[in-house]
């Protein structure tokens, strides 16, 4: 059976845990990807069949709060972002949590004002060595409240058994973002290891594997981003790759197939495997069931679609980006970026700015067509704000049923 976690009643929903309850008594082997519809007549809603909350962030959470309630008489410190969501974050500093760093690293506060008797969470994405050891040295317990996805930590631990068995190590993922600088440090201790961002890079690197790119442009190409022993005549004969787990997940798998292609053409494949390690069993499952569910939820058809999460969120990015190859599509953190039928905030991934869109939904209301909508949700919304999503937009149309008739009807 599944671990319930304890989840504060501020993030439960009452819709969205009915959505999926009644889809997992159906299909309790989760492998009808196709979405949930809620018609309301004029407007019908076709939600993924999975989003929110994942494993990683519910272990997270619970143990965030955790950490509050069994200690009201000490301060308690955020080591990041617990997630990438600010209702959870903002709720947290209400709750009298102080953040020691932002999400890109800066320090917000100085390490020297820490006593041990002090509580330090770690949040989700995990933590470098390097910090883990400055927290030690100031005699703060690590260990009594970390919350590092299991995901994460098994992603460090196939790095360090590739390095053990002599492969360097390639990691697909965003080297500003704390899970990858988390996974960087540890990959480097066993390895030579570098950092790409996505298959262009790839790409790049498997010219120097191949041989057709000289060597000396490299430190050009990937300046700060591999360690101090990588060479890229050395460190590129035999290779792994692990992957930041919130990154596309068939980006991953594309990868690794340009990067063994290099290796093939420059070793040959009669010996592969000395060259190049399978790694595929570090992709979270999460990740995998949320952009596969994305993927069934486009091709299901739609008008627009909404994607909910933290604007930081690299897990709900990767959801939008599935979206927007097909259909208009509006990433907000929550309801209140829907200021109208008239007028939408979102976040353009494009130019990295909120953006203001006009007559986003205003032209399609009608009442000869009903109107499709899309919605998904990063692994860190929590289900009430979706709720709330679906609820704000509702209200714009003359709908025959109430959206709790039509939940009802689905379960």
């Amino acid at each position: 059976m599944a671990r319930k976690f304890q989840i504060p009643v501020i993030y439960q929903s009452s819709i969205m845990s009915r959505v999926k309850s009644a889809r997992l008594a159906k299909d309790p082997r989760k492998k009808d990807k196709s979405p949930s519809v809620l018609d309301l007549g004029s407007l019908r809603f076709k939600i993924a069949r999975h989003f929110g909350f994942c494993f990683g962030v519910e272990n997270a959470i619970e143990i965030a709060y955790r950490a509050v309630s069994d200690n009201p008489d000490k301060r308690v410190f955020l080591l990041s972002e617990m997630i990438h969501n600010p209702r959870v974050n903002n709720d947290l500093r209400a709750r009298g949590v102080k953040f020691l760093m932002s999400t890109y690293g800066e320090r917000l506060m100085s390490f020297d004002e820490l006593v041990p008797e002090d509580i330090v969470i770690i949040p989700a994405f995990g933590t470098s060595i390097e910090l883990f050891e400055e927290l030690e040295r100031r005699k703060i317990k690590t260990h009594a409240y970390n919350a590092t996805c299991p995901f994460v930590e098994k992603v460090w631990k196939r790095a360090t058994e590739l390095g053990e068995r002599g492969y360097s190590i390639v990691i697909h993922g965003k080297h500003s973002h704390e899970e990858t600088k988390a996974t960087f440090s540890r990959a480097r201790v066993a390895a030579p290891s570098i950092i790409v961002r996505d298959l262009p890079e790839a790409s790049l690197l498997a010219e120097y594997i191949s041989g057709r790119k000289n060597a000396s442009n490299f430190e050009q190409d990937f300046q700060g981003r591999y360690s101090d022993d990588f060479s890229p005549l050395e460190s590129l004969s035999r290779i792994g790759v692990v992957n930041q787990t919130t990154m596309l997940a068939t980006e991953t798998q594309r990868i690794s197939l340009v990067l063994r292609e290099a290796i093939i053409e420059r070793y040959g494949s009669d010996d592969l495997e000395m060259h190049f390690a399978d790694t595929r069993d570090t992709l979270c499952y999460a990740t995998n069931e949320n952009q596969d569910a994305v993927r069934a939820l486009v091709e299901s058809g739609g008008d627009l679609a909404v994607v909910v999460g933290g604007y930081n969120s690299s897990n709900t990015s990767h959801l939008v980006e599935l979206c927007e190859k097909v259909m208009p599509s509006y990433y907000i953190k929550d309801s209140s970026e829907i200021k109208s039928a008239e007028l939408i905030r979102h976040l353009d991934l494009d130019s990295g700015e909120v953006i203001e869109t006009p007559k986003w939904l205003s032209g399609m209301i009608s009442k000869n067509k009903p109107v499709d909508i899309l919605i998904t949700a990063g692994a860190s919304c929590p289900d009430i704000i979706v709720d709330e999503v679906i609820t704000k937009i509702s209200s714009f149309f003359p709908s025959t049923k109430s959206l709790d008739k039509v939940v009802e009807e689905l379960e």
